[in-house]
């Protein structure tokens, strides 16, 4: 695992936070009957691209769910820049990835408990 400074630390925190308030106006509008969190946001070292990792219920949709926001991922920026425009100069670029740990555990739970 790679070591974060204390300033990959904050932006991420801070990208989290306002990925998760945009991510709930768009799951309002589009994706009603689905869960979709944002479970995590890695920051490279010089800050130009944010890794944002969705946990998506039912996770049958994901594929789909992600694809979207890659396509739409350019309008999700501007919105996201709209947010911390006083925060940060540069809004870094964003990569969107599923997090399947929640799937991964299952299925370790299923096999261990037949």
């Amino acid at each position: 695992m790679e070591e974060y400074s204390t300033r990959q630390n904050k932006i991420s925190r801070l990208l989290h936070r306002e990925m998760a308030d945009i991510i709930l106006k768009i799951n309002k509008a589009k994706y009603s009957g689905k869960l979709i969190t944002v479970s995590a946001v890695r920051i490279t070292k010089d800050l130009g691209i944010a890794r944002i990792y969705f946990s998506i219920f039912p996770s049958e949709f994901a594929p789909e769910i992600i694809s979207e926001f890659k396509l739409n991922s350019k309008q999700i920026r501007g919105e996201l820049g709209r947010k911390v425009g006083k925060n940060l100069r540069i809004v870094p670029e964003l990569e969107f990835y599923i997090d399947d740990s929640l799937d991964y555990i299952d299925n370790i739970n299923k096999l261990l408990h037949p």
